[in-house]
Order: structure tokens, then C-alpha cells, then sequence
């Protein structure tokens, strides 16, 4: 290609090739950046998904126990926008006589996953439904208003397995007031911690974290699960 100069040349100058290392980086500037691809209903199944099952146990809402699985779906797998999130859930059990609603609340929990968006809202509304026959006691004393209220419970604790939802526990301090309190408590009522971490038959329910696990010490009611204190 040649170039007609029609002024007069008073100046020149020669520019210099770049090193390799920098045309590198310069074409990797140039490069559109890849599509992030975010949670949201045109977004296909594919042929295999990562799944978590959770067993609730036999209660007295449920003759049988219930196992609900989650499948994750992992969007932008292998790059730094990776994410997995839920995509679908089933409920499988021995007892038919709750077939209707769980089939009807499962397909409803997997249209929101597969809606997108911030989903965790499901866990506050799974929480506030209460069972008018009573709910029950899980194992360690925890209150269950309702069978639908401890799938919230397996949602929420999903969502925290999979990043969605932060641990909201206890921090070290309290962690050692607990352990402290505990084993003052075993030691002076001849209390023994059992595996499954029940509490003392004795215990008063904690309106804190709904665990049956208040006792007297010291002259003040103390829970064991959280620490909770009137005195503190």
C-alpha cells in the first residue's frame, strides 16, 4: 500500500515493537470478555445435576420418615464466576397420606430455583408456617411448629452448604461461655451429654434458638445450646 506525501517531511520517528510478553497482554485486553450466565428460567437442565439428600426422621406429624433431595445446577463451571445453585427438589416417602401437598410445594420450591434471583426468602416463609394440631420436639430439644417449618430448616441449612446463606453461629467467646456452662452444669447435677446432645429432661425451652436447653445455674437461667443468659 503506498501513501502520496504531499507536505514537506520536517520530523520522523521509529516505533518500536513491543516485547512479547506485552502484545500478549494487549491482545488479551482485546479480547471481548466471556458471558456471565446468571440463574434463570430459559436456563436448560442438564443431563446430570449435583444432588444433597436430607432425612427428616419419623415425628409426630409423619408416620414415616420423609428424605428430601436437592439438585444444584454449577453455572460457569471451571471460572472465577462459578456458582451453584438449587434448580430442583423432591420429597420421597412411605406415607401417601401427604402425597398431594408435597407434590404441590416440591414443583412450587423448583419454579422459584429455577425463577433466580435471591431465594433464601423461602426459608422465612417455610419458617412461619405453624401446624394447628401443635408442632413436635426434635432430637436436643429444638421446636418444630410444623412438618413444613422443618423442610425450611433443610432448605436453609442447603442454602448455607452451598454458599447461598451465611453461618449465622456462634462466635468463639460464646462458643467457650457454652462449653464453660455446660460442663459446670454436668458436673454439679451429675448431667451427662448424650451423643445425639440432648438436654436435661429439667430444661426450660429458649426463645432464642427454640431448643429445649434453659437450666438454673448460679441463680439465673442459662440456656446450654446458645448460651443465652438473663444475667449476661
Amino acid at each position: 500500500m503506498s501513501i502520496k506525501i504531499e507536505k514537506r517531511i520536517v520530523d520522523y520517528q521509529v516505533i518500536p515493537e513491543l516485547p512479547e510478553a506485552e502484545q500478549t497482554v494487549a491482545g488479551a485486553q482485546e479480547k471481548p470478555k466471556a458471558d456471565v450466565i446468571h440463574m434463570h428460567e430459559q436456563v436448560e437442565r442438564p443431563a446430570m445435576l449435583r444432588g444433597s439428600t436430607y432425612k427428616i426422621n419419623k415425628n409426630p406429624a409423619t408416620d414415616h420418615a420423609l428424605y428430601v433431595t436437592i439438585n444444584d445446577i454449577v453455572l460457569n463451571e471451571g471460572t472465577e464466576h462459578e456458582l451453584r445453585r438449587p434448580f430442583e427438589v423432591f420429597i420421597n416417602s412411605k406415607n401417601m397420606d401427604h402425597f398431594q401437598w408435597i407434590v404441590a410445594l416440591t414443583r412450587i420450591m423448583s419454579a422459584v430455583f429455577r425463577k433466580g434471583g435471591d431465594v433464601t426468602f423461602l426459608v422465612e416463609e417455610l419458617h412461619a408456617v405453624f401446624d394447628p394440631k401443635g408442632g413436635y420436639f426434635q432430637k436436643g430439644g429444638k421446636y418444630i411448629p410444623s412438618l413444613v417449618a422443618e423442610l425450611g430448616d433443610i432448605i436453609e441449612r442447603h442454602l448455607k452448604y452451598i454458599g447461598m446463606l451465611e453461618e449465622n453461629g456462634l462466635d468463639q467467646r460464646q462458643q467457650q461461655h457454652v462449653r464453660e456452662a455446660r460442663a459446670k452444669y454436668e458436673t454439679t447435677k451429675g448431667f451427662a451429654a448424650c451423643d445425639d446432645e440432648q438436654f436435661p429432661d429439667t430444661a426450660n425451652w429458649c426463645g432464642k434458638c427454640s431448643t429445649k436447653a434453659v437450666v438454673q445455674m448460679d441463680g439465673c437461667m442459662t440456656c446450654l445450646n446458645c448460651g443465652d443468659s438473663k444475667c449476661a
